[in-house]
């Protein structure tokens, strides 16, 4: 099918998921320069799915400044996963270079960081190929546009003067997201990998294995 653009998403797609072990850690270490001891395994979840409400209500009861939380905490968790590239420990996916020879108009849109998402694009040399980029800071606004919410896609797509698109992720949520925006969906579940969350009560339009079946979806 002709799409005016395809969009994907970043972590799992483009590059290797961060360790959640690293991002428990950096958590941990907020708290500790923030002189407080919080439940890690919890706020991270809360940060992973957006919920600021409990993320807010967790400050004040430890009589911590919500932004000041935030923004230590987005100060770690970007610097881990920059750590994590730099060692080697996470890297591009090789079927990415599928990607570059795609000739409709392509962006990212990721819950991850945007300088997370903006750094690791450079460092992969692969800054020109997507034309826009759209990640979800530690603010309320950021976390209101995680996914399963369109408005992130809904703006890629507007900066990409898109009428139609194809949206590539690799988990339940970015279907949803696809279907919330009102456009097609192509969940990637590589080989090596089985997403525990590929439950979605929306089927996506497309399930690939990998980037390499790409080309032939936009035929």
């Amino acid at each position: 099918m002709q799409y005016d653009a395809v969009l994907f998403d970043f972590d799992g797609v483009v590059v290797e998921t961060p360790s959640s072990q690293r991002m428990y850690d950096a958590l941990g270490r907020t708290y500790e320069k923030l002189g407080r001891s919080g439940p890690v395994a919890a706020t991270l979840q809360e940060l992973m799915h957006g919920d600021f409400e409990s993320i807010a209500d967790r400050c004040r009861r430890l009589e911590i400044d919500t932004d000041t939380f935030c923004t230590q905490a987005a100060r770690e968790m970007v610097r881990a996963q920059l750590s994590e590239v730099e060692n080697g420990l996470r890297s591009m996916y090789d079927d990415v270079s599928t990607v570059r020879s795609l000739s409709v108009p392509l962006g990212i849109v990721s819950d991850n960081h945007p300088t997370v998402v903006s750094r690791l694009l450079d460092r992969f040399g692969l800054r020109s190929v997507f034309e826009t980029v759209y990640g979800c800071p530690l603010t309320p606004e950021g976390f209101s546009r995680r996914k399963p919410d369109p408005t992130n896609i809904d703006r890629a797509m507007d900066t990409l003067e898109a009428e139609s698109a194809l949206y590539v992720g690799d988990r339940a949520i970015d279907v949803q997201a696809a279907h919330n925006a009102a456009i097609d969906s192509a969940l990637l579940t590589r080989s090596s990998e089985s997403p525990a969350d590929d439950a979605a009560d929306i089927e996506p339009t497309y399930r690939l294995s990998s980037l390499t079946q790409l080309p032939a979806v936009l035929e």
